[in-house]
């Protein structure tokens, strides 16, 4: 039976943490003693606790998030309840920062802060030989890289086969955005890279096609990325899928050359641009060249076959309605493949903080933290911006729409999007739980009724929409119409941007 259980509440099941499997590698002379354990959130508390108390361990140690925070606290508060004996270790970015009074490291026995590889088998030892650690809160410093266990033997045959397998090649950033935790950085520092290499060879000789690079700025040292990529083409398969996320101002030739000899559906670039307002970028040190990041953009979308997801980011201090539309239309203009419009969410302990009263930030209390108003955005409109959001996904980020979306953002696209999205919402009540059937007959009925597009036209065109998605039959508006068979496209392979940690304490 284990003495130590590592845990995780994931967000969805396809998603392995890399963080419990740093500390498994660590652990030294009681990784014997210790299992990893994985739930979804879906999962009750109550039920997770009873199987985590299955085998009386002495340590549970969880990993918490802004997607599981909520549920985990339920979770601890349950084990402490019917088992306070059982020590609760927690750790994460959700309880690294503004934690003191935190319910949930109320409950919990400790809270490891930082990156916590190395200190969390010290506080393990400790605790299994009698000893009591000299306070609930414990600060972890960055460790040396080269004195870390690396952690990929721990991906499990199951993880493999059926799991995004997550990876980094280096830690930490340079950039100091201020709504990002990585803020904090000092630097990025690089692990050492052949041995790294040697780690993704074994993964890929086990089966690993599906690799999430977690590294915050994969294209900071060229040649290092150089190497990574050609590490890749050297393995092509056609089941071979790989995630960066890339720096959009920073795209030298030399490396333009590699990517270019990427086939379809093998690469993804994660690249956020939040915004093309340079007095908000400078309100937030983010330090980004618009031109040549619009430039990489359109080159990546011309000159090769990488699926390009992009981030804008609602809410920013010193950003208005205005200011977004013209970011988005920017960035729609240079026809990346998605385009996630994120609100702005205040992770504990980044420095987006100091604009609260300067730009009256007014953030939800509760996970997710999302703003609410600020000086230039009433709550009214940000509800609008957030439904915009999630109908953008629905319609314009799924590419089922692809020969309608054109007619609904014509020239003016912020605005008939937004336009599109509020109708949507005073006919619906609703921004989830849309059944695709539906959706269709949503568009049909607001394309030629309230923006009094021509029936005819409108009517083809979601027609070709329907066929590619696979759904039987026509929509029921379209009792009649008969169209060519086309072949349907496959689908391209693509995560949504879930920015699981690398490890518990960061």
């Amino acid at each position: 039976m284990p003495s130590i259980i590592l845990s995780t509440l994931n967000a969805r099941y396809i998603h392995c943490s890399l963080g419990l499997r740093y500390l498994y590698a660590n652990l030294g002379e009681n990784q014997s003693q210790a299992q990893i354990r994985e739930f979804v959130i879906d999962k009750r508390p109550i039920d997770i606790a009873e199987q985590l108390l299955s085998d009386s361990p002495t340590i549970i140690a969880l990993g918490i998030y802004i997607w599981n925070i909520e549920q985990t606290t339920e979770l601890v508060r349950i084990i402490k309840q019917v088992s306070p004996a059982t020590i609760i270790v927690l750790g994460g970015p959700e309880v690294s920062y503004e934690n003191l009074l935190l319910p949930i490291c109320t409950a919990a026995d400790y809270a490891l802060s930082g990156q916590a590889d190395l200190q969390f088998a010290e506080l393990c030892q400790q605790i299994l030989h009698g000893e009591k650690p000299v306070g609930k809160f414990i600060n972890c410093p960055p460790p040396a890289l080269d004195a870390l266990q690396l952690p990929y033997t721990y991906y499990t045959d199951e993880d493999i086969a059926n799991r995004v397998i997550y990876v980094e090649a280096s830690r930490g950033c340079p950039f100091k955005c201020e709504f990002c935790l990585s803020a904090l950085d000092k630097t990025a520092v690089a692990f050492d890279q052949p041995s790294f290499l040697n780690e993704l060879n074994t993964l890929y000789q086990r089966g690993a096609r599906q690799f999430k690079f977690v590294d915050r700025t994969f294209n900071l040292k060229v040649q290092a990325s150089i190497n990574i990529l050609e590490f890749f083409l050297n393995k092509l398969q056609d089941d071979l899928f790989v995630h960066f996320e890339l720096i959009p101002d920073h795209l030298p030739d030399k490396l333009k050359d590699v990517i270019k000899k990427f086939p379809a559906a093998a690469l993804q670039f994660e690249i956020g641009i939040q915004s093309f307002n340079t007095k908000v970028q400078q309100l937030i040190s983010r330090k980004q060249n618009n031109e040549k990041s619009a430039q990489n953009i359109a080159w990546l979308r011309e000159q090769t076959q990488a699926h390009l997801h992009t981030d804008l980011i609602v809410g920013l201090p010193g950003e208005d309605i205005n200011s977004i539309g013209e970011s988005f239309n920017r960035l729609v203009s240079l026809k990346p493949h998605e385009i996630q419009v994120g609100v702005l969410k205040r992770l504990k302990g980044t420095p987006i903080l100091r604009h609260t009263q300067d730009f009256e930030m007014r953030y939800n209390p509760t996970p997710p933290y999302n703003i609410l108003s600020t000086s230039l955005i009433d709550f009214p409109t940000m509800q609008r911006l957030s439904r915009f959001s999630r109908y953008w996904d629905m319609i314009g980020n799924s590419g089922r729409f692809s020969h309608i979306l054109p007619i609904i953002l014509a020239d003016q696209t912020f605005d008939n999007f937004l336009k599109l999205s509020d109708w949507l919402f005073s006919h619906t009540g609703q921004t989830h739980r849309i059944a695709l059937p539906r959706l269709f007959e949503l568009l049909f009925t607001c394309l030629t009724e309230h923006f009094d597009l021509p029936e005819e036209k409108i009517t083809e065109l979601l027609c070709m929409d329907h066929e590619k998605t696979g759904l039987k039959g026509h929509p029921s508006f379209l009792p009649t119409l008969t169209i060519q068979s086309r072949p349907s496209q496959q689908k391209k392979k693509n995560f949504v941007p879930q920015r699981q940690a690398r490890h518990l304490g960061h």
